[in-house]
């Protein structure tokens, strides 16, 4: 069987090949703000619509048939999705106004609007772009994204279809409570992701840049170029930290997903952390993104996923279910039954009642509660 995947891959834009992406950025983010415009009209723009709007624009605007044609449709067909989407998945909005100066740059091509010759990107209007082939394509791409990151650096994303890898029989099951201190406990302690702290090993380079920015910002002027510096090498270490984590996520879920076929997973979701006094050791910390690699992963492989809710399951013991009368507080770090007097980590135990509630085919404790609760007798019927 096959997987459709996206390779990405350095580029190494000259400074007409930059100028030429640019150019064509804007146009296609022109086109997107005429179709935001549409909508807030109440024209209720389609993609067929906004197609037809794309033919007569280009008819009578020299500047924008100096585009590509591709790469303006495939806007316009990501606008009409995002819209759709709007509708359709919860928690997202409709698209906004792209500004210039606040959205990265970001432009698709389909196989009519580009080609791979001699190693190098070919784009339409006689645009090559070097590519640094960290890897080889396991097939034809069918579509290329082309974006520029907050560093200035710009990426190809090629869609592709390779063969899905056969993953290794696997038994048992883990579970998985997210944390801060550390980032994922699991049921087994082989199988725990650490809080590496990339973020604060990089912690004085990066204020000295901070600080370097302060010193150096403008009021009411244009920024000079030392403070564009500064910043960039501000971002520079912020994106290497990532990086770092990234990674490591990356490398814990491969080696989870390897040696179980039940993988239960706290459906944790960490925005309010945030607001917190732990917000910037959780930002360093990407719950959400090793969440999401986990996840991605075993459905990939094949494996049964079960998404638990956290509700309850630092309160309830591993061992016999018992719920706990009071809360912990966060500070009590150990867990003590006072049922059957079972004691263990706070976290160890949580991730132990999320695996025994995934393999009782639940998704809460309370459902395991409920389950497991006898039949009430009906007094009343047999009463005289």
């Amino acid at each position: 069987m096959d997987e459709v995947v996206r390779y990405t891959y350095r580029l190494r834009p000259g400074a007409a090949a930059e100028a030429a992406l640019l150019a064509e950025w804007g146009r296609c983010r022109w086109l997107w703000n005429e179709a935001v415009h549409q909508q807030k009209s109440g024209a209720k723009p389609t993609f067929a619509k906004l197609g037809k709007l794309l033919t007569e624009a280009r008819a009578k605007l020299p500047w924008l048939r100096e585009g590509s044609q591709v790469a303006q449709q495939q806007a316009l067909r990501g606008y009409a999705q995002s819209l759709n989407h709007s509708f359709k998945v919860k928690g997202r909005r409709k698209p906004r106004i792209k500004a210039r100066k606040n959205t990265l740059p970001s432009l698709e091509y389909t196989t009519r609007g580009f080609g791979i010759k001699r190693r190098r990107l070919v784009l339409p209007k006689g645009v090559t772009i070097p590519v640094v082939w960290s890897r080889e394509l396991p097939s034809e791409p069918t579509s290329v994204r082309l974006y520029r990151d907050c560093l200035g650096h710009w990426y190809a994303s090629f869609v592709v279809r390779r063969a899905i890898e056969a993953m290794p029989r696997a038994e048992g099951g883990v579970g998985i409570d997210w944390g801060v201190s550390v980032t994922a406990t699991a049921s087994d302690a082989a199988f725990d992701l650490p809080y590496l702290g990339h973020r604060k090993r990089c912690a004085g380079e990066l204020a000295k840049a901070q600080r370097k920015m302060a010193r150096r910002h403008r009021k009411s002027r244009p920024q000079s170029r030392r403070y564009v510096d500064a910043k960039r090498e501000a971002a520079r270490l912020a994106k290497k930290a990532m990086r770092q984590t990234r990674h490591d996520s990356r490398v814990w879920a491969k080696r989870v997903v390897q040696a179980h076929e039940l993988i239960a997973v706290e459906d944790f979701t960490p925005v309010f952390l945030a607001r917190s006094t732990m917000a910037r050791k959780s930002a360093d910390a990407a719950i959400g993104a090793a969440k999401r690699e986990l996840i991605e992963r075993a459905r990939r492989a094949g494996r049964r996923v079960v998404l638990v809710r956290p509700a309850y399951t630092t309160m309830t013991c591993s061992r016999c279910f018992a719920r706990a009368k009071q809360r912990l507080e966060l500070g009590e770090r150990r867990f003590r039954c006072g049922e059957c007097g079972h004691t263990d980590t706070r976290d160890r135990n949580a991730a132990r009642v999320i695996l025994a509630t995934a393999e009782r085919g639940r998704n809460s404790v309370e459902d395991v509660r409920q389950a497991d609760r006898p039949p009430s007798r009906d007094v009343g019927a047999g009463a005289v």
